[in-house]
């Protein structure tokens, strides 16, 4: 009996070693994880509206760039959110507002294309740089009409980019779950709303 437990521990000890070995050489190899990040984000009233401006850093994982270089559309998903503070009782999101971008490369005129898919608007790139750096750079987008806000109230706003998964069918979804460089998603920035 002991035979077989020093031999199921031998075999979990080479399993254990060659998984480590593995993993060392996946990140020997340099593979890019990509990440997402909000650098600034504010906004200002612009004729009874609250627009947005902000900056952000999109770096796309190698599973996620080889992706789209075969032909996948990446969908980058921007969260907004407008929080009313309370104070005796927990802040309530009072509106909140998807921005959803897809990201296509097109291999025959080699050009990036960012498509708004909340407008239907797009724009073509040369290089991925550049299209990254487009979708990075938002100026002047409304947001929110501030005649839903309440006057008498405080308010707090945040945003959050992602790389969209819901696109897909679901044994991919699922699949990309549990693979870390599919789980780009930057942290909540937060700024106070100026009224």
């Amino acid at each position: 009996m002991s035979r077989a437990l020093n031999t199921r521990f031998a075999a979990l000890l080479t399993l254990l070693f060659m998984l480590g070995l593995a993993t060392a050489l996946a990140q020997s190899r340099g593979d890019r994880q990509g990440y997402f990040q909000v650098r600034s984000a504010s906004t200002h009233l612009a004729e009874g509206v609250q627009v947005l401006d902000a900056r952000l850093q999109l770096v796309l994982s190698d599973e996620a760039l080889n992706a789209l270089n075969n032909g996948v559309p990446l969908t980058i998903e921007l969260n907004l959110e407008v929080i009313r503070v309370r104070r005796f009782m927990p802040d309530a999101v009072d509106a909140e507002l998807d921005l959803r971008y897809e990201l296509e490369y097109r291999p025959l005129s080699q050009r990036y294309i960012v498509r708004n898919l909340n407008s239907s608007n797009q724009d073509s790139f040369a290089t991925l740089y550049s299209a990254l750096n487009s979708l990075g750079r938002l100026e002047n987008l409304p947001v929110v009409d501030d005649a839903i806000l309440d006057p008498d109230s405080r308010y707090r706003m945040r945003l959050q980019a992602l790389l969209s998964t819901q696109q897909y069918p679901a044994p991919l979804r699922m699949l990309f779950f549990w693979r870390d460089q599919w789980q780009l998603k930057s942290d909540w920035f937060e700024w106070q709303l100026e009224r």
